[in-house]
Parts: C-alpha cells; structure tokens; sequence
C-alpha cells in the first residue's frame, strides 16, 4: 500500500465551540490512514459513545490489518462502564486497540489532543474549555504532539481491557 500523498500546504482552523470540537474529531479520524492516538481526560462529552464515531473508528480499523489506535486517558472508568461501543470496538479490534491510563505523575497534563498518521491533529487547549485547534497536513507542527504523546504514554499504564474478567 503507497503512502498518502500529503498536501503541500498544511491547514490551520481555530475552533471555539463544543460542537466544533466534537466535528473536528470525526474529521481528524477521517485523515488517518495508518495511525491515531487519543489523549483526553475520560472521552465523556466528545462523543465516543455515538454511532458516528463507532463507524468513524470501525473503519479506520478495517481498511488495514494493521492500522493502530492508541488512546491514554487520565481515567478510564467513563470509557469501561458507559461506553459500551468503544468497549466493542477494543474487543472486535484488540489486535490493534490500546488503552493507557496515566498514573499520578502525569495527571498534570490538561490538554486532549488527537494525532493522525503524524501529519494531522486536533488539539484542545485545556479539558475544561471548548477552545481547540485543527491543523492538517502539517508534520513539523504534529512533531511537537507526537513528542508529548509519547511522554506521557510513558507515565502511563495498560489499561481498559476488553473482558470484564481483564483476560
């Protein structure tokens, strides 16, 4: 499989609103064609639980075998007891699907943000606040997310697992 063809311009969009964020989050996983990662607090108001979204991501992990969705949140209890497609989607997926939970060492950091395939991301300024950005198509600038993913899945743990039993 070729990889995508990235544009030469790299996109910026400031989003101010709650429904913004919430769309930019389905136009953020419709970029990526090999990889995301999700940071947020516990997903509970973006949407994960919506249909849209389960379709969005179920795709995303059926156009290849090895597509990957890393996803680290500070809490995790939201995402096992009252998200039952995304629960779905790691037991359908859990070749491909990892959850992390931050320990208390990283529990500082306050800003979600999404990246895909290293080029494209949604970033949210603080979890209490609807201000966020959305930039495409821009490496350099997602160096610096990738940088900060990376930091904080290291202060975190497996987490999430796709059985009630955790086997």
């Amino acid at each position: 499989m070729s990889e995508p063809t990235i544009s030469a311009t790299p996109e910026y969009r400031r989003l101010e609103g709650p429904l913004e964020y919430e769309q930019a989050i389905n136009t953020i996983i419709q970029q990526a064609s090999h990889q995301l990662r999700i940071f947020d607090y516990d997903l509970r108001n973006e949407g994960y639980n919506s249909l849209q979204r389960f379709e969005l991501l179920q795709n995303f992990l059926l156009a290849s075998r090895s597509n990957l969705l890393i996803i680290v949140l500070h809490d995790t209890r939201y995402l096992t007891s009252e998200c039952p497609r995304m629960m779905n989607l790691i037991r359908q997926f859990s070749h491909a699907i990892s959850v992390y939970q931050t320990t208390a060492e990283a529990r500082i950091a306050s800003d979600p943000f999404i990246i895909a395939d290293d080029a494209h991301f949604l970033h949210r300024f603080h979890y209490d606040h609807p201000r966020a950005a959305l930039s495409l198509n821009d490496k350099d600038a997602a160096l610096d997310l990738i940088r900060r993913f990376n930091e904080i899945l290291e202060l975190s743990e497996p987490a999430a697992s796709p059985t009630t039993l955790g086997l």
